[in-house]
């Protein structure tokens, strides 16, 4: 095969990674039961693929392929164990069984495997910061330090919460499963939320060259489809008008170089009239049900921005209503923010200045960048020129965006 077509497969199985590599280690976890073994068989599975790939060609069904050499590639595993440790013949015994049986009704289940693995790694016998860091782990494939930038928390920290959560479901013996509609209510809270962290991160991006991660803001919808058909819920609708409503301008918040467009500054005509109807409607549906909570209350926001023509059209008076609910429904530091900067757009930039010189008074978001650049934005517009300067150097430094480092720079260019 010729140096051109190798390098072409390779290629091929980069992307088969970054795009099936989240699934298949969720249907792996599912026929395996065990996490490290199934990571461990996603490697060898993919290692096996650079070696046989380029000689035998790509399998018509990749994904396919990488399941079944990845479940191969663990028995081996178990089998080579049993030379030392005699009690696991047993356990491969069982582990080749069950593989075998399951693996034909892949495609016919109802629920999806990665909708499974987030509500085995939300199990409530998991401690709450676990279920967060070992589902946007291994359902979402970020690393441990993206987490732990997440979540101002050491990356040993979290190692130590991901590996603490692993062994609390294999010594549990916590099943695989989307669990009983009885059980869902108290299970969903928690799904919900991982969910939207998912989804954020694929919207902004915590660190890198691109502002946004498409493909995770798009599995984050897909499963928010997924539980809005197994649990109907008004939240559960509201998350997924948020998220449709917020993708629907994806294409108008960069430039064709990647450069970050603020809101206020993008061309509506790029935003999505499809995804702008369709969460509409699903956020009305949650609102008529009176059983709604905080993300139908954000959809609301969302829903309110979409539908003004211009950003000099947007009803802010009642963007600030709607968040003055939200942050009695759900008090936040940072839901204060997006109040304060509501009101700076209602009531001028004084007025939401105070309010955010007293949220970073307290200490809670001194290390979170939008505050500081929400900070300098005002000071920008108020003239205050040494404030504003200040305000924009404290982001910049906070910030591990490349596209939001550019901006910032750019603006304080602007101020000099």
């Amino acid at each position: 095969m010729s140096e051109i077509s190798t390098a072409e497969i390779r290629e091929k199985i980069d992307c088969v990674y970054r795009a099936e590599s989240g699934h298949i280690l969720a249907t792996l976890i599912r026929l395996l039961g065990d996490f490290d073994l199934a990571e461990d068989a996603v490697h060898d599975a993919f290692a096996a693929a650079l070696e046989r790939w380029p000689k035998d060609g790509v399998p018509s069904n990749p994904r396919a392929w990488l399941v079944s050499t990845g479940r191969f590639k663990a028995i081996d595993v178990m089998r080579q164990r049993v030379r030392f440790d005699a009690a696991q013949e047993k356990i491969a015994e069982q582990l080749e069984t069950h593989s075998n049986e399951a693996t034909g009704s892949d495609e016919e289940s109802v629920e999806d495997d990665r909708l499974r693995l987030i509500f085995t790694c939300c199990h409530p016998a998991l401690a709450p910061e676990a279920r967060v860091a070992l589902t946007l782990r291994e359902v979402c494939g970020l690393t441990t330090e993206e987490i732990a930038r997440a979540f101002l928390t050491g990356a040993p920290t979290l190692a130590q919460r991901i590996v603490r959560a692993k062994a609390k479901i294999r010594d549990a013996r916590i099943p695989y499963q989307v669990p009983p509609p009885a059980e869902l209510p108290e299970r969903l809270d928690t799904v919900l939320q991982i969910i939207y962290l998912v989804f954020n991160e694929g919207y902004s991006a915590s660190s890198g060259a691109s502002l946004t991660r498409a493909e995770l803001s798009a599995e984050a919808i897909r499963l928010g489809r997924l539980l809005n058909e197994l649990l109907p819920e008004p939240e559960v609708m509201g998350l997924l008008a948020l998220m449709v409503l917020q993708e629907s301008r994806r294409s108008a918040r960069t430039s064709r170089t990647g450069e970050l467009i603020l809101l206020e500054n993008q061309d509506r005509s790029l935003w999505n009239q499809e995804q702008i109807k369709e969460g509409v409607a699903l956020m009305e549906r949650a609102l008529l049900s009176r059983r709604f909570g905080p993300y139908t209350l954000q959809a609301a926001i969302a829903a309110v921005h979409s539908q003004a023509k211009r950003a000099a059209a947007t009803d802010w008076p009642q963007i600030v209503a709607l968040y003055s609910v939200l942050a009695r429904v759900e008090p936040s530091p940072v839901i204060e923010l997006n109040l304060a900067v509501a009101v700076a757009m209602r009531d001028g930039p004084e007025a939401g200045l105070k309010l955010i010189d007293a949220i970073l008074a307290r200490g809670e978001l001194t290390a979170y960048h939008l505050a500081h650049a929400a900070r300098a934005d005002l000071c920008r517009r108020l003239g205050k020129t040494a404030e504003a300067r200040s305000a924009y150097e404290k982001a910049l430094a906070l910030t591990q965006q490349e596209p939001e480092q550019r901006f910032l720079q750019n603006r304080l260019r602007e101020l000099e």
